[in-house]
Formats: C-alpha cells, sequence, structure tokens
C-alpha cells in the first residue's frame, strides 16, 4: 500500500514569530546566500551580461563547467578536489544551521540511509527532467540564446572520471541542501506561504546558471520549481541529490568520453 504524502512541512517546522529571532533568520538566509549560492548567481548575472555585450550571438560563445585550472597535471588535480571540498562545505553548512537550531536532519530528508525508495524516486526524476532538459538547452543554442557549454574541458588524464563524478555527486548535495531543504525551511519560518518559497528556490537555482544563457536559466528554473515542489510533497533530499548527480553524471562523463564522436552536440 502507498504511504500518503507527506505534509506541506515537516511538523517540527513552526513559523517563528519572535522579532528578534526573526531578524536573526533573515540575517542567516543574507549571509548564506552571500557567500555560497547568491555570490554566485550575482557572478553569473554579470558573466550574462559580458556576454551579451560582446560581438555574436551567445551560441558563439562558450563556456566550460569543469575546466582545467593549474599547468601541471598533479596539481590540477589536487585543485579540481579543492572545489569538490567547497561544494561539499557548502551543503555541510547548510545542513549544520538546521540542525544547529533544532530541525533534525531526518526531518528534511537527510537519513544516515539512503533508502530504495528515495534511488527509484531520483532515478525517475532524472529520467524525467534530463531528457527534456538537453533538448531544450539544442534548441535554445540552435536560436542564439544559450552558450556553447562544454560540460568538461578536463584533459584525458588517470582522474578525469572520477573527479567529474565527484564534482557531479558536490554539485547536487550543495545545491538541494541549500536551495531546497534549507531555504525552504527557512523561508518556511520567515511564514512565507508554499508557492512563493518554490519560486524563491527555483530563480535563485536559476540565477547561478545565468552564465550558460538564457536556456541554462530556464532549464534550471523548471528543475527548481519541480524539485522544491516534490520535496514539499515528500521531504525527501537524498532522492534529489541522487537525480541531480544523475543528470550531472551523465552530463559532465558523457560528454568527456563522447563528444569527440557524435555530430549532434554543439
Amino acid at each position: 500500500m502507498v504511504a500518503p504524502p507527506a505534509a506541506e512541512h515537516p511538523p517540527t517546522v513552526a513559523v517563528v514569530t519572535d522579532p528578534g529571532q526573526r531578524r536573526a533568520l533573515v540575517i542567516e538566509v543574507v549571509l548564506v546566500l552571500a557567500v555560497t549560492l547568491g555570490l554566485s548567481g550575482l557572478r553569473s548575472l554579470l558573466a550574462l551580461v559580458d556576454d551579451l555585450l560582446a560581438p555574436g550571438s551567445l551560441s558563439d560563445q562558450s563556456v566550460a563547467i569543469n575546466a582545467p585550472a593549474r599547468k601541471i597535471e598533479l596539481l590540477d588535480f589536487f585543485y579540481q578536489l579543492t572545489g569538490v571540498i567547497q561544494l561539499l562545505a557548502w551543503a555541510a553548512l547548510g545542513g549544520y544551521l538546521l540542525w544547529r537550531s533544532g530541525i533534525s536532519l531526518r526531518s528534511v530528508g537527510l537519513d544516515r540511509r539512503v533508502s530504495g525508495r528515495d534511488l527509484g524516486l531520483g532515478g525517475v526524476l532524472a529520467a524525467l527532467l534530463g531528457i527534456p532538459g538537453l533538448g531544450l538547452y539544442l534548441l535554445a543554442h540552435a536560436a542564439g540564446l544559450s552558450l556553447t557549454v562544454l560540460p568538461s574541458a578536463l584533459g584525458d588524464t588517470w582522474w578525469r572520471v572520477p573527479v567529474l563524478v565527484a564534482a557531479a555527486v558536490a554539485n547536487a548535495a550543495a545545491e538541494e541542501i541549500l536551495v531546497v531543504g534549507y531555504l525552504l525551511t527557512r523561508l518556511r519560518q520567515l511564514g512565507s506561504g508554499a508557492g512563493i518559497a518554490v519560486l524563491a528556490s527555483a530563480a535563485l537555482r536559476g540565477s547561478y546558471h545565468l552564465y550558460q544563457g538564457f536556456g541554462g536559466f530556464a532549464g534550471n528554473l523548471v528543475m527548481g520549481l519541480v524539485f522544491s515542489r516534490v520535496w514539499q510533497q515528500t521531504h525527501r533530499l537524498w532522492a534529489l541529490i541522487t537525480a541531480h548527480a544523475l543528470i550531472d553524471i551523465v552530463a559532465f562523463v558523457g560528454f568527456a568520453l563522447l563528444h569527440t564522436h557524435v555530430s549532434w552536440l554543439p
């Protein structure tokens, strides 16, 4: 028998009414976003404006998500790992702040173990969003509304695939814990309605993908709307992390292995 959907919010989360505590929550959210994905959103907006002011259409320009950063291969390997560590630290920060304020990680869907139900739901979400997302990117690129996105520009080294997989998992953890679990919980505590919270979360997700062009913004906005609403119904962050990680692994590793062998990728 299928269990009924969970309530809109975890039962442990209540609206904060004390003015001092509300002010502290607002300051916390602003600071967290200012040093993590909110700052990434601002930088992405500036990057998009720079691309729009450049000669030619957006599709004439390219951007690499995972690119070499150091000339010496071993140093570049360690440098790539620092990016993974940073993303995992962002994820841990969001989880820690929730836990520190008395909200159990289990109540937001971060149990100690990933269940088969989480993996199944994650796989379904990855398929439902990943394939249309690729189609949207190709259409936006053909229309000149998206840059040529290179999921990986790393050389053919022994560590390329493991680093790309680690980056995909770290991306998924940071984004879903911060933009869904953390932000939606804090907005609930501040009295925001479920619909407004979903829009805010989705807009933030789209903002830090603006560096890819309008296609990247639109695709991730839709992804944010779906993921946020699914979490409000299930409170299973592991499912969202699984879905996001699968989408990114296919994009990062698939591109690295196939882009020289297929003609339909820009």
